[in-house]
């Protein structure tokens, strides 16, 4: 009984954490446009359908918690643009790849193999009348291919497998020429739980998370966030941080450091690189300031936080483990 209530509080704790997070965000975003308020709005000498075009380019990222080694292809497809907003398919597919020797990014099992993941957002993006917020809803599908290794534990392992995990996720996006705010849902869909070898099981984690930006220079950003995750199995309940920091260098290339710290995954450090190619050409002053601005670059920007999470933990009626389990 005491399990099944515990569970019960984590099933309903994770949705919670959400609706707290939007009134948080949602307060930033006030006081930001107070502050803002004094500001000259970016002056509207631009036309979107000139700035808001198709853009296709790479990016990679090495592994974090939860996630692969991967590099791969991306583009952007505005569908549907208007005076001030764009209806937009955002697309990724990426090659995962095997772990660093010996650091496991699941905690335990070493990812191994070369497999493809692909993340799709489908969402719609605006400018609010006097220019000064990009607002946005997006939502969509994601798709990993696992294939598995040996233990970094120390810990012989047979029969490893490979396996698939889906999840739906959700998101809403407020951008500034100073602040940024995303609020973002993954939630595994399907199988989310499965048997990696002979000695651990491994499942997709639900996480819920707001990240909340800051521009020191517009090539310059930081970020720090909070983010709740669970899965199935249960060792990876709970809170965690997370921070970023990334640099424009322009020409639609990016770089990016981003260090999380939760208890299950405990402090990882992983890095990442953006290059889109067609992406618009400014015009002379005086209306370049306008097309620069973050909140018009927001519009064809790729959406953040796409990723589907693993985390692994031992199989207590394996072999291994079954002298130390009664229920067995």
């Amino acid at each position: 009984m005491t399990n099944a209530s515990t569970a019960l509080k984590r099933h309903l704790l994770a949705p919670a954490i959400l609706m707290l997070s939007m009134p948080l965000s949602g307060s930033v975003l006030a006081q930001v446009a107070q502050d803002s308020s004094t500001k000259d709005p970016v002056e509207m000498e631009v036309n979107l359908k000139d700035v808001v075009k198709f853009n296709w380019g790479f990016q990679g990222a090495t592994q974090g918690a939860g996630t692969p080694n991967q590099a791969g292809l991306g583009f952007f497809l505005p569908m549907m643009v208007s005076d001030n907003g764009v209806l937009f398919l955002d697309v990724l597919a990426n090659a995962n790849f095997a772990d660093f020797g010996d650091y496991s990014s699941i905690i335990n099992t070493e990812v191994d193999g070369t497999t493809l993941s692909t993340s799709t957002r489908i969402g719609y993006r605006w400018l609010t009348d006097d220019s000064a917020w990009m607002l946005g809803v997006n939502g969509g599908y994601d798709t990993r291919e696992m294939a598995t290794g040996s233990a970094d534990t120390g810990v012989p392992v047979t029969n490893s497998q490979e396996v698939d995990f889906q999840q739906v996720a959700f998101g809403i996006e407020a951008v500034s020429d100073t602040w940024n705010v995303n609020v973002y849902a993954l939630v595994p869909v399907d199988d989310t739980e499965y048997r990696l070898n002979s000695v651990y099981d491994g499942g997709s984690l639900d996480t819920y998370g707001v990240d909340v930006g800051y521009s020191i220079t517009p090539e310059f950003q930081t970020s720090v966030g909070y983010y709740y995750q669970k899965g199935d199995l249960g060792y990876a309940d709970g809170s965690g941080v997370q921070g970023r920091v990334a640099y424009n260098i322009g020409s639609g290339f990016s770089i990016g450091t981003n260090l999380s710290y939760d208890d299950a995954f405990d402090g990882r450090v992983s890095a990442d690189i953006l290059y889109r190619f067609a992406t618009p050409e400014a015009p002379k002053a005086p209306v370049k300031k306008a097309w620069n601005a973050p909140t018009i670059k927001g519009l064809t920007d790729a959406v953040d936080n796409r990723g589907v999470r693993v985390h692994d933990s031992w199989d207590d009626c394996s072999s291994t483990f079954t002298v130390f389990n009664s229920a067995c």
